[in-house]
This record gives structure tokens, C-alpha cells and sequence, in this order.
């Protein structure tokens, strides 16, 4: 099949042909490298929104994960009684357990005064939070009521928290109207659904909400001995506990933020068309340079069809073309496209990068779409009659 669509010759005719005319082709290459960087651009920000959503999700020591049924995503935590997360430890592979709060609270920036709503975790600072070993020692300052940690990578607009910070000046400001101090930073990063983030104490938090139902959390985090079996574990845990919890594992729990982007808000779907218009920009610009292609070198196809060349041959040089567009065009996509994340990156906090998944969806969208452009410009070739040309 290679070899029918590529035959070894001494002449490149499909690539005399592309640069007989260098103005056309440089507009060809730019309309796909166009269409490639705005599929990257679609696709990045589709999966940097996936990905930024359980950016905390990810940092959770636990093996299970217990919510409250009517818990949508992180940005609408609903809470359930602390009392089934004790209950937890009944079970023999329980090894311990973190109740954690979870809820959006106003910062007030100490530079500004502007508040702004940020994303606040409350836990025992004795408990285990995060598998990074270093909280375990920066949380022993949330010991003090008062005292929170905060997200350097937060959004500038929260203000220059981190940079004061280092330069060994004490911070206070308010958050829900209750004055805290910033008593050390961690680094989480922003998502979609919060600019930024802040860590305290339970006793802390409940503070901050005094409105919160005692008794109340948003989230219980389960770690299990091990060896032990996450999924039968979460089976029987699920026939002792009362409807009034969710269990997950610490996967599935992550597949769960993310289905709520992906199927329960416009987003997914508006990233996902903009790459798929990307694609279809792109099938047009390389249908117009084709199809004016044969059309400008009907004659000869004409001719080389009356000499006795099949049409099949005829046609693999076309193929030939949409392929070599394809090669010359995905690459000058591919180094803006790493510049555009890496700008992205710098000014959002997003996690978008390019990866081998991405890079080689993109390469297989304009492979498809050259290829397929090329299909539709053969018609052109088949219908030509070189009695009627001539």
C-alpha cells in the first residue's frame, strides 16, 4: 500500500508540483499551521481545565474518598455528619482517617483591600492532608487558631502574599470578615474553579463559618493498611453506612471532579468544538490549494493519462501532496503551540503542557484533514477526459 501510494522514483512530483508555486504554498502551510495551533490551543485548554480541576484531588493521602450524595464538584461541596467517617474505622484495613471542610470564603487583599473569593481546607493539622511529607511540618503552625497556609501559585489578584512573605514581613488580613495571618505558604495552583487556595485548622475554619452545622464535613479522607483491597473495602463499607454518604476511591474520585467539566457544564463541549472548527478551517484551506492545484495542472495530468499512466497513479501523487502538507505544515503548529503553553502557563497557573497524547492527536487531525482535502480535489482528476481537454 506504501509503496502504490509512494513508489520510488528519481522525480518527487508531488513536491515539484507543491513548490512551483512558493506564494501558494507558504499560504497553505500558514492556514495549517493556523488550524493546528488553534486545535492546540482548543485541546490545552480543554485538558488543562480537566486536569487543573483535581489539581488538590490528586495531592490527597487516601486510598477511599466519603462525600455526601448531593455533592456535585468541588465547587458546590455539601456536607454530611462526621460521625460516618468514625464509623469507618470499625473496619479491620482502615488504618486512619481525615475529616476535611471544604468551602469558598471571601480574602481580602492586604495590598488593595478588594476581596475575592478563595478556596479554604480545613483539617486537624495532626491528620495527614496531602502525600507531600512537607505539609506534615508546616502544619504544625495551623495549630495556632488564626493561622493559615497559603497557595503561592494563587492568582496575583489575592495580592503579593508570597513574595511579602519571604521577605520575612508579617501578613494579616481577613478572610469571611475574621482577621487571620498568613503563617507559611504552600504551592497547589489555581483551577477553573478557584483562583486560588488557602489551608487552616479545623478549629480555624469553624471559626471563619460559625453558621457550619456542628458535626459537619465536606470531605473524609479513608487510608487503608496495606495490602489491603481498595474495592472491597469500599463494598463493605457501603452496605454498613447509611445512604447518606458516597464512597470512592481515591481514582474515582478524581474520574467524578472530572465528569462534572466534562458533562455538566459547557465548557468541555465549547474546547471541543473550537478544536473541531479548527479542523474544518483547515480541511477548507487545503481543499482550495489542491483542488486550484489540479486544476492548474490538468493538461499534464491530461497528457500523462493519454501516454498510458493509470489513474491510480495519478491520484497517489494528489495523496502525495495532502501528505507533505501535512509533515511541513504540523510542525511550525507544534514550536507555537509550545510557546502558547508556555505563555498560558505563566499567566493563568493552568497545568497545560504539550504532551505525546496531545501532540500526536493533533498530527493525526491534520494528517486526516490533508488527507481527506486531497481526497476531494482527486474528483477533479477523475472526471478529466483528455479528449475534452484537448
Amino acid at each position: 500500500m506504501l509503496d502504490r501510494l509512494w513508489p520510488s522514483r528519481r522525480i518527487p512530483l508531488a513536491l515539484l508540483l507543491l513548490g512551483r508555486q512558493p506564494a501558494r504554498l507558504a499560504v497553505a502551510l500558514a492556514g495549517i499551521a493556523f488550524a493546528g495551533i488553534l486545535m492546540f490551543l482548543q485541546l490545552g485548554f480543554r485538558d488543562g481545565l480537566f486536569d487543573a480541576s483535581v489539581v488538590i484531588h490528586k495531592r490527597f493521602d487516601a486510598d477511599l474518598v466519603l462525600v455526601s450524595p448531593r455533592t456535585m464538584s468541588s465547587i458546590a461541596m455539601a456536607g454530611f455528619p462526621r460521625r460516618r467517617l468514625v464509623q469507618v474505622m470499625a473496619d479491620p484495613a482502615v488504618a486512619g482517617i481525615t475529616p476535611v471542610h471544604w468551602n469558598f470564603l471571601l480574602w481580602r487583599n492586604p495590598e488593595t483591600r478588594a476581596t475575592r473569593s478563595i478556596l479554604a481546607v480545613g483539617f486537624d493539622p495532626e491528620d495527614p492532608l496531602f502525600l507531600d511529607p512537607d505539609l506534615a511540618e508546616q502544619a504544625r503552625v495551623l495549630s495556632q487558631r488564626g493561622r493559615v497556609l497559603f497557595d503561592a501559585l494563587s492568582r496575583p489578584e489575592f495580592g503579593p502574599i508570597a513574595s511579602w512573605y519571604r521577605q520575612g514581613r508579617s501578613i494579616d488580613t481577613e478572610v469571611a470578615g475574621q482577621r487571620v495571618r498568613v503563617a507559611g505558604l504552600v504551592s497547589i495552583g489555581p483551577s477553573f474553579g478557584a483562583d486560588g487556595n488557602l489551608l487552616t485548622s479545623s478549629e480555624t475554619f469553624l471559626s471563619l463559618l460559625p453558621n457550619t452545622p456542628p458535626g459537619s464535613i465536606e470531605l473524609g479522607l479513608i487510608r487503608l493498611r496495606p495490602g489491603a483491597d481498595p474495592a472491597e473495602v469500599s463494598q463493605r463499607l457501603k452496605q454498613r453506612l447509611p445512604k447518606d454518604v458516597t464512597i470512592f476511591s481515591k481514582n474515582g474520585f478524581i474520574d467524578f471532579e472530572k465528569n462534572y467539566w466534562r458533562s455538566s457544564t459547557a465548557i468541555g463541549f465549547i474546547f471541543t468544538l473550537g478544536a473541531g472548527m479548527g479542523f474544518v478551517v483547515g480541511c477548507v484551506i487545503v481543499y482550495q490549494i489542491l483542488y486550484s492545484d489540479v486544476s492548474d495542472h490538468l493538461p499534464e495530468y491530461a497528457t500523462l493519462m493519454a501516454m498510458g499512466y493509470p489513474l491510480p497513479q495519478l491520484l497517489a501523487v494528489v495523496a502525495r501532496e495532502g501528505l507533505l502538507l501535512a509533515l511541513f505544515g504540523y510542525l511550525p503548529a507544534w514550536l507555537i503551540g509550545q510557546g502558547l503553553y508556555a505563555l498560558i502557563r505563566s499567566g493563568t497557573q493552568l497545568p497545560v503542557s504539550m504532551d505525546g497524547p496531545r501532540s500526536l492527536l493533533v498530527f493525526a487531525m491534520i494528517l486526516t484533514m490533508c488527507l481527506v482535502s486531497a481526497l476531494l480535489a482527486m474528483r477533479k482528476l477523475g472526471d478529466a477526459d483528455p479528449a475534452e481537454i484537448f
